[in-house]
Protein backbone atom coordinates (compact mmCIF):
# COMPACT_ATOMS: atom_id res chain seq x y z
CA UNK A 1 0.00 0.00 0.00
CA UNK A 2 1.01 3.38 -1.10
CA UNK A 3 1.87 5.93 1.86
CA UNK A 4 -0.72 8.62 1.72
CA UNK A 5 0.64 11.87 0.51
CA UNK A 6 -0.69 15.00 3.30
CA UNK A 7 -0.77 18.28 1.40
CA UNK A 8 0.10 21.37 4.14
CA UNK A 9 -2.61 23.95 4.65
CA UNK A 10 -0.72 26.76 3.01
CA UNK A 11 -0.20 24.92 -0.32
CA UNK A 12 -4.39 24.13 -0.10
CA UNK A 13 -4.15 27.70 0.19
CA UNK A 14 -2.48 28.35 -2.27
CA UNK A 15 -3.99 25.80 -5.17
CA UNK A 16 -7.64 27.14 -4.07
CA UNK A 17 -6.84 31.06 -4.68
CA UNK A 18 -5.02 29.83 -7.62
CA UNK A 19 -7.80 27.93 -9.20
CA UNK A 20 -10.39 30.78 -8.10
CA UNK A 21 -8.29 33.10 -10.12
CA UNK A 22 -8.15 31.16 -12.77
CA UNK A 23 -11.83 30.36 -13.10
CA UNK A 24 -12.54 34.35 -12.45
CA UNK A 25 -10.15 34.62 -15.28
CA UNK A 26 -12.22 32.40 -17.76
CA UNK A 27 -15.81 33.98 -16.01
CA UNK A 28 -15.03 37.38 -16.94
CA UNK A 29 -13.11 35.97 -20.79
CA UNK A 30 -16.72 35.14 -21.23
CA UNK A 31 -19.11 37.67 -19.62
CA UNK A 32 -17.17 39.90 -21.76
CA UNK A 33 -16.78 38.30 -25.01
CA UNK A 34 -19.63 35.50 -25.68
CA UNK A 35 -17.88 34.29 -28.58
CA UNK A 36 -15.72 31.09 -27.81
CA UNK A 37 -12.90 32.03 -29.36
CA UNK A 38 -12.28 35.75 -27.76
CA UNK A 39 -13.21 33.62 -25.01
CA UNK A 40 -10.75 31.59 -24.94
CA UNK A 41 -8.12 34.49 -26.32
CA UNK A 42 -8.44 36.39 -23.66
CA UNK A 43 -8.53 33.77 -21.35
CA UNK A 44 -5.14 32.24 -22.62
CA UNK A 45 -4.15 35.86 -22.59
CA UNK A 46 -4.46 36.79 -18.77
CA UNK A 47 -3.82 33.57 -17.09
CA UNK A 48 -0.57 33.60 -18.96
CA UNK A 49 -0.03 36.91 -17.28
CA UNK A 50 -0.75 35.40 -13.81
CA UNK A 51 1.39 32.66 -14.50
CA UNK A 52 4.54 35.36 -15.50
CA UNK A 53 3.79 36.74 -12.22
CA UNK A 54 3.92 33.45 -10.08
CA UNK A 55 6.98 32.38 -11.65
CA UNK A 56 8.61 35.80 -10.75
CA UNK A 57 7.78 35.46 -7.11
CA UNK A 58 9.28 32.04 -6.95
CA UNK A 59 12.19 33.07 -8.49
CA UNK A 60 12.45 36.31 -6.18
CA UNK A 61 12.05 33.45 -3.48
CA UNK A 62 15.00 31.14 -4.75
CA UNK A 63 17.23 34.21 -5.22
CA UNK A 64 16.10 35.80 -1.57
CA UNK A 65 17.39 31.96 0.19
CA UNK A 66 20.08 31.17 -2.18
CA UNK A 67 22.59 29.06 -1.26
CA UNK A 68 19.81 27.44 1.25
CA UNK A 69 18.85 24.07 -0.08
CA UNK A 70 15.77 24.39 -1.80
CA UNK A 71 14.25 21.24 0.18
CA UNK A 72 14.00 23.49 3.56
CA UNK A 73 12.34 26.14 1.73
CA UNK A 74 8.43 25.12 1.84
CA UNK A 75 7.21 28.55 0.50
CA UNK A 76 9.65 28.47 -2.60
CA UNK A 77 8.13 24.39 -2.95
CA UNK A 78 4.51 25.79 -2.46
CA UNK A 79 5.15 28.52 -4.89
CA UNK A 80 6.81 26.14 -7.59
CA UNK A 81 3.65 23.70 -7.07
CA UNK A 82 0.80 27.02 -7.63
CA UNK A 83 3.07 27.68 -10.70
CA UNK A 84 2.95 24.37 -12.22
CA UNK A 85 -0.65 24.61 -11.62
CA UNK A 86 -1.87 27.62 -12.81
CA UNK A 87 0.57 27.07 -15.88
CA UNK A 88 -1.00 23.92 -17.10
CA UNK A 89 -4.56 25.60 -16.18
CA UNK A 90 -3.18 28.21 -18.99
CA UNK A 91 -1.80 25.62 -21.38
CA UNK A 92 -5.56 24.75 -21.62
CA UNK A 93 -6.74 27.70 -22.30
CA UNK A 94 -4.17 28.15 -24.98
CA UNK A 95 -4.42 25.02 -26.52
CA UNK A 96 -8.66 25.69 -26.33
CA UNK A 97 -7.53 29.26 -27.96
CA UNK A 98 -5.47 27.57 -31.03
CA UNK A 99 -8.17 24.90 -31.48
CA UNK A 100 -10.90 27.26 -31.67
CA UNK A 101 -8.73 30.20 -33.56
CA UNK A 102 -7.64 27.77 -36.12
CA UNK A 103 -4.13 28.63 -35.37
CA UNK A 104 -1.37 27.33 -37.15
CA UNK A 105 1.13 25.29 -35.28
CA UNK A 106 4.55 25.38 -35.95
CA UNK A 107 6.49 22.62 -34.37
CA UNK A 108 10.08 24.24 -34.71
CA UNK A 109 8.29 26.89 -32.28
CA UNK A 110 7.12 24.49 -29.95
CA UNK A 111 9.84 22.63 -29.05
CA UNK A 112 11.46 25.26 -26.63
CA UNK A 113 8.24 25.67 -24.89
CA UNK A 114 7.48 22.10 -24.56
CA UNK A 115 10.43 21.03 -22.97
CA UNK A 116 9.95 24.41 -20.18
CA UNK A 117 6.05 22.42 -19.91
CA UNK A 118 7.77 19.76 -18.59
CA UNK A 119 10.27 21.41 -16.89
CA UNK A 120 7.42 23.55 -14.80
CA UNK A 121 4.88 20.31 -14.32
CA UNK A 122 8.43 18.27 -12.82
CA UNK A 123 9.81 21.18 -10.47
CA UNK A 124 7.34 20.39 -7.46
CA UNK A 125 8.38 16.96 -7.31
CA UNK A 126 12.23 16.85 -8.41
CA UNK A 127 13.88 20.47 -8.47
CA UNK A 128 14.51 20.26 -4.65
CA UNK A 129 16.42 17.02 -5.52
CA UNK A 130 18.80 18.21 -7.93
CA UNK A 131 22.04 20.16 -7.53
CA UNK A 132 22.19 24.02 -8.11
CA UNK A 133 22.99 23.72 -10.93
CA UNK A 134 20.16 22.29 -12.47
CA UNK A 135 17.89 24.91 -9.86
CA UNK A 136 19.40 27.72 -12.07
CA UNK A 137 18.84 26.13 -15.27
CA UNK A 138 15.13 26.07 -14.60
CA UNK A 139 14.91 29.25 -13.45
CA UNK A 140 16.84 30.61 -16.33
CA UNK A 141 15.30 28.47 -19.14
CA UNK A 142 11.90 29.08 -17.89
CA UNK A 143 12.35 33.28 -17.82
CA UNK A 144 14.39 33.03 -21.42
CA UNK A 145 11.18 31.16 -22.41
CA UNK A 146 8.98 33.61 -21.10
CA UNK A 147 11.51 36.73 -22.43
CA UNK A 148 11.26 35.07 -26.00
CA UNK A 149 7.50 34.78 -25.59
CA UNK A 150 6.95 38.63 -24.88
CA UNK A 151 9.74 39.23 -27.34
CA UNK A 152 7.28 37.44 -30.07
CA UNK A 153 4.35 39.61 -28.86
CA UNK A 154 5.92 42.46 -29.35
CA UNK A 155 6.94 42.29 -32.91
CA UNK A 156 3.35 40.75 -33.39
CA UNK A 157 3.71 36.79 -34.31
CA UNK A 158 0.99 36.14 -32.45
CA UNK A 159 -2.13 35.93 -34.34
CA UNK A 160 -5.14 38.27 -32.70
CA UNK A 161 -2.83 39.94 -30.17
CA UNK A 162 -1.75 43.23 -30.95
CA UNK A 163 1.45 44.53 -29.07
CA UNK A 164 0.94 46.91 -26.80
CA UNK A 165 2.71 48.77 -23.83
CA UNK A 166 2.13 45.79 -20.98
CA UNK A 167 4.35 43.17 -23.28
CA UNK A 168 7.01 45.83 -22.68
CA UNK A 169 6.44 46.02 -19.21
CA UNK A 170 6.96 42.36 -18.83
CA UNK A 171 9.58 42.20 -20.96
CA UNK A 172 11.32 44.71 -18.43
CA UNK A 173 10.49 42.66 -15.54
CA UNK A 174 11.94 39.31 -16.74
CA UNK A 175 15.26 41.00 -18.07
CA UNK A 176 15.00 43.30 -14.94
CA UNK A 177 15.03 40.75 -12.45
CA UNK A 178 17.27 38.15 -14.13
CA UNK A 179 20.16 40.30 -13.78
CA UNK A 180 18.85 41.21 -10.51
CA UNK A 181 18.43 38.08 -8.96
CA UNK A 182 21.78 36.94 -10.37
CA UNK A 183 23.51 39.64 -8.90
CA UNK A 184 21.67 38.96 -5.68
CA UNK A 185 22.86 35.22 -5.74
CA UNK A 186 26.09 35.47 -6.54
CA UNK A 187 26.88 37.94 -3.59
CA UNK A 188 25.42 35.44 -1.58
CA UNK A 189 27.07 32.37 -2.76
CA UNK A 190 30.27 34.39 -2.45
CA UNK A 191 29.17 35.42 1.14
CA UNK A 192 28.53 31.99 2.33
CA UNK A 193 31.86 30.72 0.90
CA UNK A 194 33.86 33.58 2.99
CA UNK A 195 31.56 33.10 6.50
Amino acid sequence: MKPHIKMNPSLKKLLFWGVVLEAVIILVSYVVHQDYTETFRHAARYSGRLSAVVFLCAFYNYAKSFPSPLKTNLQLRNLLTLFAAVHLIHFVFLAMNMYLNALPVVPVKLVGGALAYVMIVMAPFKLHRLKYFWQLIYFYYVSLVMIITYIARIKGDFEGAEPFWGHYLALGAFIFCSLIFSWRMRKSFLNSLNS
